[in-house]
């Protein structure tokens, strides 16, 4: 399943980071290209894209409590 939002610390509403595919980041010069679960190393990865580019941004670890939101098509 594609993954639309994640969200990544303990208090979702007051505190936690919220990452969105589409979203603009680093000063509007990047957008979130694509939010993926990598199961062998259990781990979220964020990757980035600017001028048809595409790079590793950040990586969450289970160590930090993630709240997860999927892509819904009816």
């Amino acid at each position: 399943m594609d993954i639309r939002k994640i969200s990544i610390g303990p208090d979702y509403k007051n505190g936690a980071m919220h990452y969105l595919v589409g979203q603009e980041v680093l000063n509007y010069n990047y957008t979130i290209h694509l939010i993926k679960h990598y199961v062998e190393s259990n781990s979220i990865k964020i990757w980035i894209e600017k001028d048809e580019e595409v790079v590793l941004w950040k990586e969450f670890t289970n160590t930090m409590p993630i709240s997860i939101e999927y892509n819904i098509n009816f």
